[in-house]
């Protein structure tokens, strides 16, 4: 593959698995990343995994809080040197992967070739912030990764390819996660050899079958148990590790990390949906609105995660309760 001139844009875990594919195969001459954000009960400053990276390879890294010009922005003059120091490097490409930041028209024309983005769903499906928790909070059996051209609006440039990948049936976020971004890694690879002979083609999406991704928020992840059982699970899948599923008991959050369909009796069909059904060493079985969950694993506010069954012997749950 010919070696290209790389700028790399991007903050999470996620994108390592690209920057490092970049790392290896091309000249990533300089990254964007997000600024340091405060982090922990000691709120210190931490660097992105992506910043982390690159200081170790001896990149140069950039950590804009913005690269769009505003009228009478006292931080006008910052933003126009930061994108000039940007064309004056002379990429080839311009990859982003999760960066969290909107790039400008001006920003987007400045690469020679192209600037393309590792998408971790199939577009226009999960346009937005947070396509892998939408693919488990959907409980789709199928997601997959998108390398696509840059346009101003959200995630809505040509495609350029797409790599489908099998959602495991009981997989949750942290492993979806994880092959997401290698997967990421092994397709943009791809991508960057079809711009780079010229091979490379443009497929426009279909705006009509476009749906959203929002940022997840820490509310999120409170359950309402008049909802199915497998939607229920779903959450739980899906907002592993953060901001976890939870329900409140005596007031108090209790977070669910794991659970499994189970079947009740006629009498216990006849109960409220919420309402505790049994609280054992098998676990803490909650009524839904379409038949029960066992939860197998549990954490207090403030606790340890365990399974359900430790949980209960040092805490007691009451049968019949509602949560």
């Amino acid at each position: 593959m010919k070696r290209m001139r790389i700028v790399f844009m991007g903050t999470p875990a996620f994108a390592c698995a690209s920057l490092r594919v970049l790392l290896k195969a091309h000249e990533v001459v300089a990254v964007f990343t997000q600024p340091d954000r405060p982090a922990g009960r000691g709120k210190k400053l931490q660097f992105s995994p992506v910043k982390e990276m690159a200081q170790e390879a001896g990149i140069p890294v950039f950590q804009p809080q913005r690269l769009f010009l505003k009228k009478d922005d006292p931080q006008r003059d910052e933003i126009k040197k930061i994108r000039s120091q940007l064309a004056s490097l002379s990429a080839d490409i311009f990859v982003v992967a999760a960066y969290g930041l909107l790039l400008p028209k001006a920003v987007l024309e400045m690469p020679r070739i192209a600037c393309i983005n590792v998408h971790a769903s199939l577009l226009p499906r999960y346009r937005g912030a947070s396509p892998i928790h939408a693919a488990l909070l959907n409980g789709d059996a199928t997601t997959g990764i998108t390398i696509m051209h840059m346009a101003e609006g959200l995630d809505t440039g040509d495609m350029i390819l797409k790599k489908e990948l099998a959602i495991a049936p009981n997989e949750h976020f942290p492993a979806l996660h994880d092959r997401m971004a290698t997967l990421g890694g092994a397709a943009l690879l791809e991508a960057l050899e079809l711009l780079a002979t010229g091979a490379a083609t443009r497929t426009p999406q279909d705006n009509l079958l476009a749906c959203y991704a929002p940022i997840i928020k820490k509310t999120d992840g409170l359950i309402d148990w008049t909802l199915s059982t497998n939607v229920i699970l779903n959450k739980i899948r899906a907002l592993d590790p953060w901001p976890t599923a939870y329900t409140l008991y005596d007031e108090s959050p209790l977070k669910i990390w794991r659970g499994e369909v189970v079947t009740i009796s006629a009498t216990e069909e006849t109960t409220t949906a919420g309402t505790v059904l049994s609280a054992d060493n098998h676990g803490l079985c909650v009524r839904t609105g379409d038949g029960a969950l066992l939860a197998t694993e549990l954490q207090a506010a403030n606790g340890k995660r365990m399974p359900a069954g430790d949980y209960l012997r040092g805490r007691e749950v009451a049968v019949g309760a509602s949560l």
